[in-house]
């Protein structure tokens, strides 16, 4: 798929996050996004694997991916949303997080899973913006937060 049929689409591989977003290994947690709505809520897709530097410590013999990392991966799920929502791709827009609400985690990510980052907004207002955020696995929801973020040019 051509890069142009992706921003139609509201689609975006890694290197059009690579373009939105300024973070890199090992902080880059989105592989790909599947579906944006304009502003208003995406998927984001992160798979995991036992390959990433957390899991040696987190915990050895029982990798756990850390729950602070999937509200991070929600965060930048939301700011790829605002940069895309803005038109403003092409250099990396640093997003800052604001808040974190209500986050719960209701079962343990693993290698091997394949998360989904359901993202919708709630409101925003000039460079701030406010998102529902759920994190699933097969279906099944693992996390949940509201997160606000504000979105400032280089």
């Amino acid at each position: 798929m051509s890069e142009e049929q992706q921003t139609e689409l509201g689609s975006a591989d890694i290197l059009r996050i690579m373009r939105m977003l300024p973070h890199r290994y090992p902080f880059l947690m989105v592989d790909k996004i599947i579906e944006m709505d304009g502003d208003e809520s995406c998927i984001g897709i992160k798979n995991v694997t036992i390959n990433e530097p957390h899991f040696q410590g987190h915990f050895p013999g029982h990798p756990v991916m850390p729950g602070v990392l999937l509200i991070e991966a929600m965060a930048q799920t939301a700011g790829a949303l605002c940069v895309h929502a803005r038109g403003t791709e092409g250099s990396p827009q640093l997003v800052y997080f604001m808040t974190i609400d209500g986050a719960k985690f209701r079962k343990p990510v693993v290698p091997g899973d394949r998360v989904e980052f359901h993202v919708k907004k709630i409101k925003s207002r000039g460079s701030i913006w406010k998102f529902a955020c759920v994190a699933t696995v097969d279906g099944v929801k693992v996390a949940e937060a509201e997160v606000a973020a504000m979105l400032v040019d280089e």
